[in-house]
């Protein structure tokens, strides 16, 4: 039986659970998610998990931060003086912006407090810091 390879092409469903059971992403009644295993597009533990696998297995897999998408940086927490902001912006917590980082690649940013001076961006990852729980079945080795 043939099994998925570093370099192989597959398709799988998944439904990534955080530790108290809540949901943040599923593919079940989307399309499979298609990735080339160990091409770097993938957060490390899923394609590790992935690997070894055939075609109508299922396994579910805990992802530590620290493969998943890293730990909580507070480098990634910046300050930005509140007549920096656009005007067409009125900034409020758990706002989702897009900023332009260093090689003009968008950098999505929450915000995470507001006062008179300054607001608060968090530039890490929404994941980051936590450990994923994926149920994963492999659909499709190509």
């Amino acid at each position: 039986m043939m099994t998925a390879m570093k370099g192989d092409t597959v398709e799988v469903h998944y439904t990534g659970k955080l530790e108290d059971g809540s949901v943040f992403d599923s593919s079940v009644n989307r399309q499979p998610l298609g990735f080339k295993l160990g091409d770097g597009n993938m957060i490390k533990g899923f394609d590790d998990a992935v690997h070894g696998m055939a075609v109508g297995d299922k396994k579910t897999v805990t992802i530590p931060a620290a493969e998943a998408y890293g730990e909580r940086r507070d480098d990634m927490m910046i300050d930005v003086p509140k007549e920096q902001v656009p005007a067409n912006i009125s900034p409020e917590v758990g706002m989702q912006l897009t900023l332009q980082g260093g090689n003009g690649q968008p950098m999505p940013v929450t915000v995470t407090h507001v006062d008179e001076e300054k607001i608060t961006l968090d530039a890490n990852h929404q994941l980051a810091g936590k450990d994923l729980i994926f149920d994963i079945e492999l659909m499709k080795i190509s």
